[in-house]
C-alpha cells in the first residue's frame, strides 16, 4: 500500500478554528443540551450567520427543534416537523443537502410562526447521520439572498459528525424512545420477511457486534491521525489475509472467490483517499471513517440495484473493521462467550465477520437489510445456515438473550415462541433430521419411479461447484451453470482467457457428464459497477441478458469465444436467457458460427458439438414454440420470471409474491403444451425454475411431462425421494384432470393426492 502522508497545512482561516472551538466545547463538562445549545452559538457565530438549528429525530419519525440561535426560544422543543415535511423534513428523508438562496418560495417550504423565521431567505442543511441513518438535521439561515459554498457545507458535515456523536449518548433523546414495540417487549412476536437462504433453526438471539462508537471526533495533529490510519490499514488487510489463509474455503471456489473480492475493498485508493481527504479537513482517523461510510451509506443506500447495495455492505463490513483496529477492539467472535446456539441479528453482515463466527455454534440469521444474491447470502448457504431478511427494525425488536426460531424455507421468524410454537418446531427439526439421514441412505438410488421411469436430476451452479455433487450417482449433470457470477465478482469484464480458465474447470469436474452454460444475465438486479446501466423504471423488463448480449456483441462474442476454448474437443452446451423472439436466437447463433470460424482460423481446437438451447422465461415465446423448435436443440422452462411476468407479480415484493399460486393450473397447461411441441419436434425440455426444488411442484411437473429438472444441490435428496414414491403414469392422469380445472390453484388437491397414494412430499 501506498504510504499515507498529509496533503495540506492549516491556514490561519481553516475551518480548524471553528471545529477546535467545538472540540472543547464537546471536552466541558456541561450537559449534552448546554453543549448543543453551545455549539450552535459557535457555528453562528463563525459562519457569520443569522440562524444555526438543530433538529433531530424522535419516536414517530418526527423531527424535533432542539437547540437554536437567531429564532424564538420558545421555540425550541416546541417546533415539530415529520420525516418528508418542509425542508428540514426533505433532507432527513433523502440524507441530502440542500442549499437554497431563497428558501421562503421552495414548494417544500414549511412555515412555523413560533419560530419567527419569515425574515430569513438564504438556507443550508445537512442530515445528521449515525451508522448510515438520519438521526436529526443541521440547519443555517441567513437574511441576506445567497448559496453557501462547498467549504462552508463541508465544515457542516462535519459538525454533523461531532453532532451525531453527542445524540448517540443518548442524553438528548433516549434510545429506549426510538426502539419500536419496546411496550410489547415480553410478548412473543411474529415477522414475516424474505426468504434468503433454506432451513429451519432455533436458538437465543446474539447481536451482531456494534460499529465502534467514536470517542473523539476531532483532532488537531492530521500528520499524527494519518499515521495511526496507516497503522490501522496494515492492520486491516494483514487480518483479512490471515482469515482467508485459515478458513476451509476451496480455492477456486466461489466462496472464496468472493473473499477476495471483499479482501480488494481494503486496499481500495480511491476508499483510502477519502479517508485522508476527511483527516486533513480536521477529523480523527477513527471519524473518518465514519463520515466516509455514512456518506456513502446515504449516498448509495437507496440505490434500486441489490448487487449495488450488497456490495456496499460488504465496504460498510470493512470500515467497521477498521474502526476496531483504530481502536484496538478487535477480538473476533470466536473468542467472545458465545451460546451454544445461538441465532445473529444483524442490520447487515459482512462475509469476513460470517465467518469469524464460524459454523459450529451459528444456526442462523436475521437481517434487517441485504439481498438474496449478496456475498453473506452466498456463503451462508455453503455453510447450510438459514437466512432471512428484511425484517425491519430487527435490531430494536430483538434484545441478547431472546429465544428465537427461525425458518428460511418460508422466510418467518418467531420471538419468544410460546410453548406451542416451541413443540411444532421442535418436531418439525426432528422430521427434519429424519428426513436427511432417509436421504443420505438413498444418496446412490436411481430416481427411478415405481412404474420404471428413470428422471434426470441435475444441479445448478454458479463460479464453484462442489464436486461431491457431481460425482453421485443420481445427480445426472449441471442444468444449469449461471455464467454471470464472474462478472459480478470482477472489478472489471472479465476478458477471454480469465473466462476460459473458469469453464475449463467446471468441464473437468464434471467429467463425463454434461454442463448447460447460460450466457450472462446481468442488467436487471445484477447491474455491474464498471458497465453501469442507466436508471430503469422496471430493469427486470429492460436492457439485461440477451439484450445486451446482442446490442453489444464484442461482450457476447467474447465469451462465446472462452466457451470454446474451454471446451475444445469436448461436447459444449450453450443456453441463451431472456430470449422474446425467435430471431435473437439466430442473431447469437450467428455470433457463434462467427466464434467457430475464428478459432479454425487460429488453429484452435473446438468443441465436439455444439448445442444450442434457450430459456422460456418470457410469455411471448409460448406463441412461438413451432418456429422455436426449429432453431434450438434444447429448451430449459425458467420459472422464476416466466410466472413473474405472467402473473404481472414481482416476486421479490412482499406484498404481491404470495398473491398467485405456482401450482395454479394455467401453470400446468403452459408446461404441458411446451413438453407437446418439444416431443413432436425432438427437442430436449428440461426445467430449472425454483419451482423444480419442492417436492409438491415438482411431483406437478412430472405429471404435465417433465422429466429432466435442475435444481440447487440440497434439493436433489427430497425430490429423489418423492421421485422414488410415485407412480408416473397414475399422476399424469391426475394431472390432466386438473389442467382443466378453474380454481386459482391445485396445490391440496396435489397434497391430498400424495397423502393418498403414500408419495413422499
Amino acid at each position: 500500500m501506498p504510504r499515507i502522508t498529509q496533503k495540506v497545512t492549516e491556514d490561519p482561516s481553516s475551518p480548524l478554528i471553528l471545529l477546535r472551538q467545538i472540540r472543547d466545547v464537546m471536552a466541558s463538562p456541561a450537559s449534552a443540551q448546554e453543549r448543543l445549545d453551545a455549539i450552535v452559538r459557535v457555528i453562528a457565530s463563525e459562519m457569520g450567520c443569522d440562524v444555526c438549528s438543530v433538529y433531530l429525530l424522535r419516536a414517530g419519525d418526527v423531527l424535533e427543534l432542539f437547540a437554536n440561535v437567531g429564532l424564538n426560544p420558545s421555540s425550541v422543543h416546541l417546533t415539530r416537523l415529520q420525516v418528508g415535511e418542509g425542508l428540514v423534513g426533505d433532507i432527513a428523508a433523502t440524507a441530502s443537502t440542500i442549499n437554497l438562496a431563497d428558501a421562503q418560495h421552495h414548494p417544500k417550504f414549511a412555515y412555523r410562526p413560533e419560530t419567527g423565521e419569515e425574515k430569513y431567505n438564504a438556507f443550508v442543511g445537512v442530515p445528521i447521520l449515525q451508522s448510515g441513518k438520519v438521526v436529526g438535521v443541521l440547519v443555517v439561515q441567513d437574511k441576506q439572498e445567497k448559496t453557501f459554498s462547498n467549504d462552508q457545507i463541508e465544515v457542516l458535515q462535519t459538525v454533523a459528525m461531532v453532532l451525531a456523536e453527542l445524540n448517540q449518548s443518548g442524553k438528548l433523546v433516549s434510545r429506549r424512545e426510538l426502539r419500536e414495540g419496546s411496550s410489547t417487549a415480553l410478548y412473543s412476536q411474529h415477522f414475516i420477511g424474505l426468504k434468503f437462504a433454506p432451513g429451519l433453526a432455533r436458538g437465543v438471539a446474539v447481536m451482531h457486534r456494534k460499529r465502534i462508537e467514536v470517542k473523539i471526533a476531532l483532532s488537531e495533529d492530521p500528520a499524527k491521525e494519518l499515521q495511526r490510519l496507516q497503522i490501522a490499514l496494515n492492520g486491516l488487510q494483514d487480518s483479512i489475509d490471515k482469515l482467508i489463509h485459515q478458513s476451509d474455503l476451496e480455492e477456486g471456489g466461489e466462496q472464496r472467490d468472493i473473499m477476495e473480492t471483499y479482501r480488494m475493498f481494503a486496499h481500495d485508493k480511491g476508499w483510502i483517499n477519502q479517508l485522508v481527504d476527511a483527516i486533513n479537513s480536521g477529523l480523527s482517523a477513527e471519524s473518518a471513517v465514519s463520515k466516509t461510510q455514512d456518506d456513502m451509506t446515504a449516498r448509495m443506500g437507496k440505490v434500486q440495484s441489490e448487487y449495488i447495495r450488497s456490495r456496499l455492505h460488504d465496504l460498510e463490513d470493512v470500515s467497521n473493521r477498521l474502526l476496531q483496529h483504530l481502536s484496538g477492539e478487535h477480538k473476533t467472535p470466536i473468542s467472545s462467550d458465545l451460546p451454544a446456539r445461538f441465532i445473529l441479528v444483524a442490520r447487515t453482515l459482512g462475509p469476513a465477520e460470517l465467518l469469524e463466527y464460524g459454523r459450529k455454534k451459528l444456526k442462523g440469521i436475521i437481517l434487517e437489510d441485504g439481498a438474496a444474491t449478496s456475498h453473506i447470502v452466498i456463503i451462508a448457504r455453503a455453510m447450510e445456515i438459514p437466512v432471512v431478511g428484511k425484517i425491519a427494525s430487527a435490531t430494536n425488536l430483538i434484545q441478547s438473550g431472546d429465544p428465537v426460531i427461525i425458518d428460511g424455507d418460508n422466510g418467518e421468524v418467531y420471538l419468544r415462541p410460546n410453548d406451542d410454537i416451541e413443540r411444532t418446531i421442535t418436531e418439525h427439526i426432528r422430521a427434519n433430521q429424519m428426513r436427511s439421514q432417509i436421504y443420505a441412505a438413498q444418496q446412490n438410488l436411481p430416481p427411478m419411479t415405481l412404474d420404471g421411469q428413470r428422471i434426470s436430476l441435475n444441479i445448478n451452479a454458479g463460479l464453484f461447484v462442489d464436486v461431491k455433487y457431481l460425482q453421485a450417482e443420481d445427480v445426472d449433470g449441471i442444468g444449469l451453470y449461471r455464467t454471470e457470477l464472474p462478472y459480478l465478482i470482477s472489478p472489471s469484464m472479465p476478458d477471454v482467457r480469465s473466462q476460459a480458465r473458469v469453464y475449463g474447470k467446471i468441464l473437468r469436474q464434471a467429467g463425463d457428464k454434461p454442463v448447460i452454460f447460460r450466457t450472462f444475465d446481468i442488467g436487471g438486479d445484477k447491474q455491474l459497477p464498471y458497465f453501469p446501466i442507466d436508471g430503469e423504471e422496471n430493469p427486470a423488463l429492460g436492457w439485461r441478458a440477451t439484450r445486451i448480449g446482442l446490442d453489444r456483441p464484442a461482450i457476447l462474442r467474447r465469451q462465446f469465444r472462452a466457451l470454446i476454448h474451454a471446451a475444445a474437443d469436448k461436447p459444449l452446451n450453450v443456453m441463451l436467457p431472456f430470449i422474446t423472439q425467435v430471431s435473437e436466437i439466430d442473431e447469437a447463433r450467428k455470433l457463434i458460427a462467427l466464434e467457430i470460424a475464428r478459432a479454425k482460423s487460429d488453429g484452435i481446437a473446438i468443441p465436439k458439438k455444439i448445442r444450442v438451447g434457450t430459456m422460456i422465461e418470457v410469455p411471448a415465446l409460448l406463441w412461438q414454440l413451432s418456429a422455436l423448435m426449429k432453431r434450438v436443440d434444447f429448451i430449459s422452462i425458467g420459472s422464476n420470471d416466466l410466472l413473474q411476468f405472467l402473473f404481472a407479480c414481482d416476486r421479490g415484493s412482499q406484498r404481491v409474491s404470495d398473491r398467485y399460486d405456482t401450482l395454479a393450473p394455467e401453470v400446468l397447461r403452459i408446461v404441458r403444451s411446451i413438453i407437446a411441441e418439444c416431443n413432436a419436434a425432438g427437442v430436449e425440455p428440461g426445467f430449472c425454475g425454483e419451482m423444480a426444488s419442492k417436492p409438491i411442484e415438482a411431483m406437478a411437473l412430472l405429471g404435465a411431462g417433465l422429466r429432466s429438472f435442475s435444481m440447487p444441490p440440497s434439493s436433489i435428496g427430497p425430490v429423489k425421494s418423492m421421485v422414488r414414491s410415485l407412480h408416473l403414469e397414475e399422476l399424469t392422469k391426475y394431472v390432466d384432470i386438473l389442467c382443466t380445472s378453474s380454481e386459482p390453484s391445485v396445490r391440496r388437491m396435489l397434497e391430498r393426492y400424495a397423502m393418498d397414494h403414500k408419495v413422499v412430499v
